[in-house]
């Protein structure tokens, strides 16, 4: 590509005039890395979209990096956030239905939670969410120790599904990391 006359190269193209992006600088992939990071505490503290923070943290990564490796990288960690979000789903899910938990009795608990966390901050998340499912299933149950172990149960499964995420996360997460370290 020919420049026009007078023509300085600026920081996004070479001395010959064409176009392309320079490497992340090491501030911006510690920036990058602390976005990450608190991606992957959002995984475990479900205030904010863990998984998506984690996403758009590695995606902002690629498109400043640029090339296949990068969008590469980009591709591996997606298809390991979605595949911890599904498996989030299919764990719980599986361990609520032989226990015989409706879904119904974690959806309430899971907006009483979030009502909760209002009321409560942080807190009041986890409160909600256990005085909640407690009471569904009491009412459905008729019976303290029946609600209980069935609350028990939704707290059990609520934690594993957490942590089959944060597994697609810290993979995502370490996916990132590893390429960060080789270029």
């Amino acid at each position: 590509m020919t420049s026009a006359p007078g023509f300085v190269p600026g920081p996004m193209c070479v001395a010959g005039g064409d176009w392309h992006t320079p490497p992340m600088s090491t501030a911006g992939e510690i920036l990058v890395g602390a976005v990450i990071a608190v991606g992957v505490v959002g995984v475990v503290l479900p205030v904010m979209p863990g998984s998506l923070i984690v996403a758009g943290g590695i995606a902002i990564w690629a498109s400043e990096t640029g090339g296949a490796a990068a969008y590469a990288v980009l591709g591996t960690a997606a298809a390991l956030l979605v595949g911890g979000s599904l498996g989030k789903w299919l764990v719980a899910g599986r361990h609520l239905r032989t226990a015989g938990v409706p879904t119904s009795t974690v959806t309430f608990g899971g907006l009483a939670g979030i009502i909760g966390f209002f009321v409560v901050p942080v807190v009041g998340l986890l409160l909600g969410f256990l005085a909640a499912v407690y009471v569904a299933e009491r009412v459905r149950l008729g019976q303290h120790a029946a609600a209980r172990r069935s609350t028990a149960v939704a707290v059990r499964a609520t934690g594993l599904a957490m942590l089959v995420e944060l597994a697609g996360a810290l993979l995502a997460a370490s996916v990132w990391g590893l390429a960060v370290l080789v270029t």
